[in-house]
C-alpha cells in the first residue's frame, strides 16, 4: 500500500523531471515539514497518513496567511506564488465542506448540545466537541468556530 508521504516523494521526483520548479520546491518544503515532525519527538518515526495530512493541512494554512499578507502588503506577486502554492497542496487534502453543508452540521451539533443541556458560553466547549471528529481535516477550525459563534448568537 502507498503511503501518502510516498505518494508526495513520488510527486516530488516527477515535477522534478518535468521541471516543475513550483510544484519540486512546494513539496520539497512539504516533505521537509513532515521530516522535521518525524525526528521531533524522543525517537524518529513513520507518520500515519492522518498525521502526513495534519502537516500539509498546516502548510496550506501558512500558505494561505502569508497570500493574505503579501496582497494586504501590495506584493501581488509573492501573493500569487503562496496561492499557487496552497493550490497544490490543496491536491492532497480532503475536499472542504461548502459553508451550507458546515452549517448544517454545525446546525445538528447545537440540537444535540442544546439537548443535553449545555446553554450560553459552555454550549461552545460542548457543539465544537460534537463538530469537530465531523469535520475533521475538510474544513479550518477558525471557520468552524465562526460558525459555531453565529448560531450559538441565535
Amino acid at each position: 500500500m502507498t503511503t501518502l508521504k510516498s505518494k508526495l516523494q513520488d510527486d516530488l521526483n516527477a515535477a522534478i523531471k518535468e521541471r516543475d520548479e513550483l510544484r519540486s520546491a512546494t513539496l520539497r518544503l512539504t516533505l521537509a515539514a513532515i521530516t522535521k515532525e518525524e525526528v521531533a519527538g524522543k525517537a524518529k518515526r513513520e507518520l500515519s497518513d492522518d498525521e502526513v495530512l495534519k502537516v500539509i493541512t498546516k502548510e496550506a494554512k501558512k500558505r494561505r496567511e502569508a497570500a493574505e499578507a503579501f496582497a494586504q502588503g501590495g506584493r501581488a506577486e509573492s501573493a500569487e506564488r503562496e496561492k499557487a502554492e496552497g493550490e497544490v497542496l490543496a491536491a492532497y487534502l480532503p475536499k472542504q465542506l461548502s459553508d451550507d453543508e458546515l452549517n448544517a452540521i454545525v446546525a445538528q451539533a447545537v440540537e444535540e448540545a442544546r439537548a443535553s443541556g449545555a446553554e450560553g458560553p459552555r454550549a461552545m466547549g460542548a457543539v465544537m466537541k460534537i463538530v469537530n471528529p465531523k469535520v475533521a481535516g475538510q474544513v479550518e477550525g477558525g471557520r468552524v468556530a465562526a460558525v459555531v459563534k453565529k448560531l450559538l448568537a441565535g
